[in-house]
């Protein structure tokens, strides 16, 4: 868990604005997220960028459909939850998975010593401040972080500088 718990309250770069959208699914998950409008992507553009395959309470397999990422802040519920809400002051306990968009691999996961994550939402990343408030318990959401939300143009361990973040999300439980 060590890339997400070297979270800075700030989101690690400066915060710009962006167009975000989320869309309400239905419970089954899903491989190819959509969008609501207000967002200049179609359903079928976000799919070409990234694939989530993967059974519910299990790691999730991340695959990059594309050498160029999304410039803006990107979430989508691949399983709409259906227990308590995310607010901006909320404290999260998830499971999650990062993969770097520049090498497509897993740099930081919950998963493997299956303990989750816990954490306030205003300590992590301006993408995870931004893209999660609305999430409901049970639920999985894809976030797709640019830089300028994620650690800008600060190398973070493994992450490059000026790194796209992938991230999959379970949330376990909100305070």
């Amino acid at each position: 868990v060590g890339v997400l718990s070297a979270c800075t309250t700030d989101g690690g770069a400066s915060q710009s604005s962006q167009s975000a959208s989320s869309s309400q699914s239905s419970s089954q998950p899903s491989t190819q997220p959509s969008t609501k409008s207000g967002n200049s992507m179609s359903s079928q553009d976000l799919a070409s960028f990234v694939t989530v395959t993967g059974a519910e309470g299990k790691s999730p397999d991340i695959a990059l459909n594309s050498k160029t990422p999304p410039t803006d802040l990107v979430y989508q519920d691949l399983k709409a939850g259906s227990g308590d809400v995310v607010l901006p002051t909320s404290t999260l306990t998830t499971h999650y998975t990062l993969v770097a968009w520049s090498s497509g691999k897993v740099v930081d996961s919950s998963w493997p010593s299956g303990a989750p994550a816990t954490f306030p939402l205003s300590g992590v990343i301006q993408g995870w401040q931004q893209g999660l408030p609305g999430m409901k318990v049970g639920g999985r959401r894809l976030l797709i972080v640019p830089p300028s939300l994620g650690y800008g143009s600060q190398a973070n361990g493994p992450l490059a500088a000026n790194e796209t973040l992938v991230f999959v999300v379970d949330l376990v439980a909100v305070k």
